[in-house]
């Protein structure tokens, strides 16, 4: 059984994840895996739990049972490919909501069937070979107990080492051989030969099943209430959640054991069901009140272990405790109890198993999808609680304790804060918060104005002072294109990147957006654009972006995909080669791709992984920067349909005849050398680079691994990881461009006077006073502008504050002006000021 529990939970990760490569990131595809594991084992135990009960040699069956699972696992691994490609057709492009859940929940249901339905008559069978082998040996607490610890193991063995470093398809086929192990050994073992039971089992329904039944339902409820309120403390990685799911089957397992020592067989036994129930309610509430107090214990148990991983994973690991301890433990005693009391009153295991797994499967779609977006999670909670006191039924309700979880659930409803984290800074405001399907988005506005846009409260997507970096984001691949049309973007955040791109009257951009609550948020963002009218040309599509670039039939001019959080759980499947390689496909002739990283989320070896990832779909591919910030930097990868190379003529063309309303000037993009100056990486050099680095595939999600590591434990700051990568990195004019010997040779230059000026800038410590900051920057600044007269960053810091100087320091002002003017005079900015400083004595 600790086997068989390890290959169950390990089946349950893989192929969670392995459902989301074709059924997306919604929040219905993300349940249908629980639903459908749930839905399978309650369909097994009901349907062969008689059979087995009346059965001559049980052990036949449990090893039937295993070698089941094991052969199914094996064709699961055998045909992800063709079901994914025939679920990603059925569901369509952009499919309504119903059709996308019964696709979801139905197909994942029937595919899985034949493994989960193996696996819910396994505890019905391994239970009566055992009483077989044992006939004194009582209840089913020791099995379930020693099933759910092998799932705990099989937990945090699958996260922390086998889909690392094994990938999902020879983690299936581990699990596999391990089915196949326990069905060898259980005919090893043999049995005896039993007569067939003669007791009729009960028949018709009654307190005993609907008690299991309605638990089931509850107990999943409340897991997947507190891992929602949870992944707005913790950084929601692959990780957070294995450690929320080992802690949760953990406590499970601790409580089976302790019923079974301590009450087992007790004559008093049967009257403890309506206590067992009081105390899981009361154990709820104290779990629940746990929540409030989970930020302060992560920051307590962080300090106490001195930082790293492995105390972030230590306070996520503490969280989970606070949250799962006595909760579980009250779980695990109350089913053990039930499970006896059902076959008290004449029902077998196999019923009884399969009515808690019932209403278990129900769980994630009345808690998850309707509960929680409607009353939010405080209010659904105490729904839960509230349901185990109305199941413990009427002598429960007389009693002292009733009344007092009773009267504690309302002063909760009534008194207690909602449990929601949303970090508001000194001054600042909530603009909006909304609680979704799959998480809580919100809107935070500071004492400056300045609104940003959060989900779960740790994920920042963007904000309003971030526009000059977030359209640079949409401005530098859309003008790379000679006359782009129609354009998609992967990922909508504050909508501010998709919509810079949406002012160009002569396309249309496609937005897909994973979360519906980001798009309707995103409109607080607007009043950037059009004073808040809504651009009929930028057209939001709620859906998850690997099964839209998939399923859409439509190609793209141009496709950007945003800087997804990788560490974040599933993001990781945004970076495989597979997407890239499936992006690729839809771009039109002449089509041009961009894939943003977000350096300052990610270290340099994961870079690499990225890159090789990157470069296995479009091995002719460049790297740019999205903007010269030291603190947020970000990277992007482009590539070209048909890997042509640009020509200076047709950038300066491109320019000229842009019919956006913004001026490109005022984006850093005044020329064709500050758009091309923007590349730091050709396709040699990126080659290089990559060389050596794994691929991050779908069946070896290497990035979502490993990203989580710079999350939990920065090793370096986001500035030193940009300089490193520029000291390795290289490109060639040649790489870029169709011969143009003087545009190279300046564009050459542009390159070398941006590397100064990063370089320069890693030493600058910000100062209100303007002769300190003319200390640190004046002669490095001055040095760049000789580098390349075309190299505008630098120009504008020194006109700055040489304004600022001329307040206090006409004269010095002058000078710094004079020296401006002869570093680059074909700007007139300076002379311009020279000019109205003329009557100013010195």
């Amino acid at each position: 059984m600790l086997a068989s529990g390890f290959a169950g939970l390990g089946y349950q990760i893989v192929w969670t994840q392995q459902s989301a490569l074709w059924l997306g990131h919604e929040a219905a595809a993300v349940l249908a895996v629980v639903t459908a594991f749930f839905g399978g084992l309650a369909l097994g135990a009901w349907a062969l739990g008689a059979r087995i009960e009346h059965s001559r040699r049980p052990e036949r069956w449990y090893a039937a049972c295993e070698a089941t699972i094991a052969v199914w696992g094996v064709v699961l691994a055998a045909l992800l490919n063709p079901l994914s490609q025939a679920l990603l057709r059925l569901t369509g492009e952009q499919p309504g909501a119903m059709w996308q859940a019964g696709v979801a929940f139905i197909g994942t249901f029937v595919v899985l069937l034949p493994a989960t339905a193996a696996m819910g008559a396994t505890l019905p069978a391994v239970s009566r070979w055992v009483h077989a082998l044992a006939p004194r040996a009582h209840g089913i607490a020791p099995l379930y107990a020693a099933n759910t610890l092998g799932a705990v193991i099989g937990v945090l063995a699958t996260a922390f080492w086998l889909i690392p470093d094994l990938g999902l398809v020879r983690t299936a086929l581990l699990c596999a051989a391990l089915n196949l192990g326990c069905a060898l050994a259980a005919l090893g073992l043999g049995g005896t030969h039993l007569s067939p039971s003669r007791q009729q089992p009960a028949r018709g329904i009654d307190r005993s099943l609907l008690c299991l039944a309605a638990t089931g339902a509850l107990g999943i409820g409340y897991e997947v209430l507190v891992v929602r309120v949870l992944s707005q403390v913790a950084e929601d990685t692959v990780y957070t959640w294995a450690l929320l799911l080992a802690v949760y089957l953990a406590g499970s397992a601790l409580g089976a054991a302790v019923w079974q020592r301590l009450m087992a067989g007790s004559p008093d036994a049967r009257t403890w069901g309506h206590r067992l129930l009081l105390c899981q309610a009361a154990a709820c509430l104290v779990g629940m009140g746990g929540l409030w107090g989970a930020e302060a214990v992560q920051q307590w148990v962080q300090a106490a272990l001195g930082g790293g991983m492995g105390a972030a994973l230590g306070a996520e690991a503490a969280m989970a405790l606070v949250a799962f301890a006595l909760p579980t433990l009250a779980m695990g005693a109350l089913f053990s109890h039930l499970c006896t009391q059902a076959q008290s009153m004449g029902h077998t295991i196999g019923r009884a198993l399969a009515f808690n797994t019932l209403g278990a499967a129900a769980a994630p779609i009345v808690f998850g999808v309707l509960l929680a977006p409607a009353l939010g999670p405080k209010a659904a909670l105490l729904v839960v609680t509230a349901g185990y006191v109305a199941v413990a039924g009427w002598p429960a309700r007389r009693s002292a304790g009733a009344w007092g979880l009773a009267t504690t659930i309302v002063a909760l409803a009534v008194a207690a804060p909602p449990l929601a984290f949303v970090d508001v800074p000194e001054g600042g405001h909530i603009v909006s918060y909304r609680e979704g399907t799959m998480a809580a988005v919100s809107v935070v506005e500071d004492a400056d104005g300045v609104r940003r846009l959060r989900i779960n409260n740790r994920q920042q997507e963007g904000s309003s002072a971030t526009r000059f970096a977030d359209a640079r984001q949409a401005l530098l691949p859309l003008l790379l294109h000679p006359a782009p049309q129609r354009a998609l973007f992967l990922g909508l955040g504050t909508g501010v990147t998709a919509a810079s791109a949406a002012e160009d009257p002569t396309l249309e951009v496609d937005a897909v957006e994973l979360l519906p609550e980001v798009i309707d948020a995103s409109a607080h963002f607007r009043p950037d654009f059009d004073v808040g009218a809504t651009n009929p040309r930028l057209h939001p599509v709620a859906g998850d972006a690997r099964r839209y670039v998939r399923t859409t039939a439509q190609h793209y001019d141009l496709i950007v995909a945003d800087n997804f959080h990788p560490a974040r759980s599933g993001s990781g499947t945004l970076y495989t080669a597979e997407h890239f390689a499936a992006v690729r496909e839809r771009l039109a002739p002449g089509g041009l791709f961009c894939q943003w990283l977000p350096l300052h989320q990610l270290d340099i070896e994961n870079v690499r992984i990225i890159v090789r990832s990157f470069l296995a779909a479009s091995p002719n591919a460049w790297a740019l920067l999205a903007t010269n910030s030291l603190d947020t930097p970000v990277i992007g990868l482009v590539t070209r349909r048909d890997d042509a190379q640009f020509t200076v003529a047709d950038i300066r063309a491109r320019i000229a005849r842009s019919s956006l309303p913004q001026a490109l000037g005022d984006f850093g993009l005044a020329d064709e050398f500050a758009l091309l100056g923007s590349f730091v990486a050709g396709p040699a050099s990126l080659t290089r680079f990559a060389a050596g680095a794994p691929l991050n595939t779908d069946d070896r999600p290497l990035v979502a691994y490993r990203a989580p590591r710079i999350t939990y434990a920065p090793d370096s700051r986001p500035r030193d990881r940009l300089l490193a990568l520029l000291s390795e990195w290289h490109i060639d004019t040649g790489e870029l461009l169709a011969a143009d010997d003087a545009a190279a040779s300046r564009l050459a230059a542009y390159w070398r006077a941006r590397q100064r000026y990063l370089e320069a800038g890693q030493a600058v410590r910000p100062s209100g006073d303007v002769r300190q900051m003319l200390a640190q920057v004046r002669a490095p600044l001055l040095a760049v502008l000789h580098l390349s007269p075309d190299f505008r960053p630098a120009y504008d810091p020194l006109l700055t504050l040489a304004l600022r100087l001329a307040r206090t320091d006409p004269a010095g002002a002058r000078a710094l002006l004079g020296e401006l003017a002869l570093a680059q005079p074909e700007r007139l900015e300076a002379g311009q000021a020279l000019s109205r400083l003329a009557g100013v004595p010195p």
